[in-house]
């Protein structure tokens, strides 16, 4: 009896490879270099962002399934990629002088950025429920110890710990749901366990109960009521740089996540974690609105927010079509870029000794910097959902999928929900444009950090009055 190696097809992971070269190169370069030449370890990272998207551009050219059908590059993985290391690549860009400030310009926070990056491209690829369970650790456990990378912080390592146990709890949760997938189909690969389905009873008790446990995984991960407990301790517990992270670019892996798991393998039982999606997206919006009313610390009000938009994210799953995915897909995009400018301002407005974690840290910012305080203004609004900024399009197309489902009260009830939303939002607009300022220290910010937070305003109006070009890009997504 003789076998055969078969070499897999490289080409299509050539950007996960490359990032993986680069941040171990980054890596030593880090350890080699004196702590006055530091520096050089931002600069190598955000090279290695580029490079990486490079390839990626580079491998689009033909794409395909790969490594015995468990890693594919499809249009879907294309954009969710690109949009992570453009993330990355801002976030890097507004941390890095409150990491100077506060001590933290270490190769630790770029490294683990780096290997984080890694994680949510090997997830976004993931074409097997191995494949999905390696990107998801591999993310997590480097955002379990970026949270944890202040370590003279009582209240930085209450929240890693807390970050710690309850992603363990998800994550075991995730493989023991599975587990059971692979029982009740025998096939890990996720395209494998659609075809099974659709031979098989969807009554099928194991099948259903591994959906459910599945479910909950990726609630936890993304944070869905009732499952969010973690979110608003863990955003005020980190340093702000790391909340900027971990508010960003991991909830585009997430949504991978969502879409690889329930749309492509478990489509087959759409009306059983349908029920489950309803129930978590009310409870979410419900509790995400009401409950950030209450807060006066602007990460802990964001973080409630990103709950509720956890929420308004499961309406676009709910209908379980191409068109629905497709403005889901494109909800996770600019939840991201606005999630990214709100956090990007909290983290610019901090300063060596100051934190700007308060929502009064806001008041009067139009006296301090003109700039900023449109842009808080413009983030605000398109969080609420209020036209022509680019989060009132995001919200129209959800809503218009879950209408066409014939759910109309469910839009009814998403509709109500974001109205209560918008008094948070309007407050913090109040406080820059009418509140006298508590703080008349100038802002200490870079040119290129200027140009790029005014990109990212120019992204959500741009888009705002003319969202059809990345509406049309996510519907290609889903066309195959």
């Amino acid at each position: 009896m003789t076998s055969t190696l078969v070499v897999p097809d490289f080409a299509p992971a050539s950007a996960e490879i490359a990032l993986l070269v680069l941040a171990c190169t980054v890596l030593v370069v880090d350890v080699l270099l004196p702590p006055e030449k530091r520096e050089w370890t931002y600069w190598l990272s955000q090279i290695s962002l580029v490079v990486t998207g490079y390839y990626l551009i580079e491998a689009y050219a033909t794409p395909g399934i790969t490594f015995s059908g468990s890693f594919k590059l499809d249009t879907l993985a294309m954009v969710l990629k690109l949009t992570v290391l453009a993330m990355a690549f801002f976030v890097f860009a507004y941390s890095r002088k409150y990491l100077v400030d506060r001590n933290l310009a270490k190769g630790e926070y770029y490294l683990l950025g780096l290997f984080a990056v890694l994680g949510m491209l090997i997830l976004v690829s993931a074409a097997s429920l191995l494949t999905i369970y390696l990107g998801l650790e591999l993310l997590s456990l480097s955002l379990y110890a970026m949270v944890a990378l202040q370590r003279d912080s009582s209240v930085a390592s209450e929240a890693a710990m807390k970050y710690f146990v309850l992603g363990a709890l998800a994550s075991g949760m995730l493989l023991y749901g599975m587990s059971m997938l692979f029982g009740a189909t025998g096939t890990l690969n996720i395209d494998g366990i659609a075809e099974v389905i659709k031979s098989v009873k969807s009554t099928d008790k194991v099948l259903i109960l591994g959906t459910v446990f599945v479910v909950v995984g990726i609630a936890f991960k993304l944070g869905a009521v009732p499952f969010h407990m973690w979110i608003p301790d863990v955003y005020q517990g980190a340093p702000s740089s790391v909340t900027l992270f971990i508010a960003t670019a991991p909830k585009l892996a997430g949504f991978a996540m969502l879409i690889r798991l329930l749309a492509e393998g478990l489509g087959g039982v759409h009306q059983h974690w349908q029920d489950m999606l309803i129930i978590m997206a009310v409870l979410s919006m419900a509790i995400g609105n009401v409950v950030a009313i209450a807060q006066t610390n602007i990460k802990r009000m964001l973080a409630y927010s990103t709950i509720a938009h956890v929420g308004f994210l499961f309406l676009g799953v709910i209908p379980g079509t191409a068109e629905s995915y497709a403005a889901a897909l494109f909800y996770s995009i600019v939840y991201a870029v606005m999630a990214l400018g709100a956090f990007g301002l909290v983290v610019i407005l901090s300063r060596k000794g100051v934190e700007a974690e308060e929502i009064e840290s806001f008041a009067g910012l139009n006296a301090r910097h003109p700039l900023y305080a449109f842009m808080t203004l413009v983030i605000m609004l398109s969080m609420a959902g209020v036209p022509p900024f680019l989060g009132f399009w995001a919200k129209w197309n959800v809503l218009r999928e879950v209408v066409a489902d014939g759910m109309v009260w469910l839009a009814i009830v998403a509709v109500v929900f974001s109205i209560i939303g918008l008094f948070y939002y309007l407050r913090v607009a109040r406080m820059v444009y009418f509140e006298p300022a508590t703080d008349e220290a100038a802002i200490e910010d870079s040119r290129g950090v200027r140009v790029l937070m005014g990109l990212n305003g120019l992204f959500i109006i741009g888009l705002g009055v003319v969202p059809s070009g990345l509406l049309v890009i996510c519907r290609q997504a889903f066309a195959s």
